[in-house]
């Protein structure tokens, strides 16, 4: 099979060298033109809490001449209209395209391809793109698992499941979209306030205050899921809905108090939203605190510690605010009106 990832960049290099030492062909394809001479001709040096340099074959978009069996989608939402319409021509008539991106892209995704054609995947770890070759892996190796499902009927899914597996652990999930709601959870508190404040997951997860935003963003999108009938998935085997959902104090103390335990394995992350910022570059953060907004406002549902974080970003991108922790204090008359 012909196979590739498009958007290499921090994730899909460490996935794609994980792929190819596993022996699997696979085209590494970036519009970055001197992180792609940089993989051919050094190969993809994965650092962090793993090390290796592994040899790869990367592509410029212009240089990809053949029709695809499988391609990965690993680049940001924004400009999903635009790149799906381009790779539509360069699938094969069964071949599949399954996005690893965050939020929930295949409705629109399927809209371009057919949704035969259209598999997600929801990724439980993190990289940091240095460039030039180098990625570096910032979850801990225990932790490489995928969500792995089809918006239609599933072209390839087993397949895709394979090579997967060159790199962790892969669950076929029959209800996508709540293994998709349960990623979204995590990335809207975490990534979110990542972003807000340039700090790490695990720096979020044990400041108090930065702790309780995230614990109230969990909140709101378990409130919006449960109106919109959709069952969160567990995540790395754990029931996340259940662990963090709250009514008495009792149990809010106790989502609380487990928030630090469960971002354990995942401290060194921050957010791709943040080195997008810091590259002087627009964010996605209107595909994952956005889409909780709404869902939140077709069921009636408020959501305003999502919608203030959407809004910080916003003011970030255009100048008007800086990547600071102070940022937190932002969510202050939120904290003081009753839950």
């Amino acid at each position: 099979m012909k196979c590739a990832i498009y958007g290499a960049g921090a994730m899909g290099t460490v996935l794609g060298a994980y792929i190819s030492k596993a022996g699997v062909a696979i085209d590494l394809v970036n519009r970055n033109r001197e992180h792609v001479a940089a993989l051919k001709e050094s190969g993809a040096k994965i650092v962090g809490t793993v090390q290796f340099t592994q040899s790869v074959n990367a592509l410029l978009p212009e240089e990809m001449t053949e029709k695809y069996d499988i391609i990965l989608l690993m680049t940001k939402q924004r400009y999903n209209a635009e790149i799906v319409a381009f790779l539509k021509d360069r699938l094969k008539e069964d071949g599949a395209l399954c996005t690893c991106q965050n939020g929930l892209p295949e409705p629109k995704i399927a809209q371009i391809i057919g949704s035969d054609r259209t598999l997600g995947c929801a990724i439980a770890w993190g990289a940091t793109f240095h460039g030039k070759g180098v990625s570096e892996l910032t979850s801990d190796p225990a932790a490489l698992t995928f969500s792995l499902g089809a918006y239609g009927k599933g072209n390839h899914l087993e397949d895709v499941k394979r090579l997967l597996e060159c790199m962790g652990s892969v669950t076929i999930e029959e209800n996508f979209i709540g293994a998709r709601w349960s990623k979204l959870l995590i990335n809207s508190a975490f990534s979110g306030l990542s972003t807000v404040t340039g700090c790490t997951f695990g720096e979020i997860s044990v400041q108090k205050d930065a702790r309780t935003v995230a614990q109230r963003i969990m909140k709101e999108c378990i409130d919006v899921a449960k109106a919109a009938g959709i069952r969160i998935e567990p995540v790395q085997g754990h029931k996340i809905d259940a662990l963090f959902d709250y009514k008495g104090k009792l149990k809010k103390a106790l989502s609380f108090a487990l928030i630090p335990v469960a971002m354990k394995k995942h401290a060194r992350l921050i957010s791709s939203m943040l080195q997008d910022l810091r590259a002087g570059k627009m964010c996605e953060i209107d595909f994952i605190n956005g889409v909780v907004c709404e869902y939140g406002q077709t069921y009636g549902v408020a959501t305003p510690f999502n919608a203030r974080t959407v809004e910080i970003v916003h003011a970030i991108e255009q100048g008007s605010c800086s990547i600071e922790f102070d940022n937190i204090y932002r969510y202050a008359d939120l904290l003081e009106k009753r839950h």
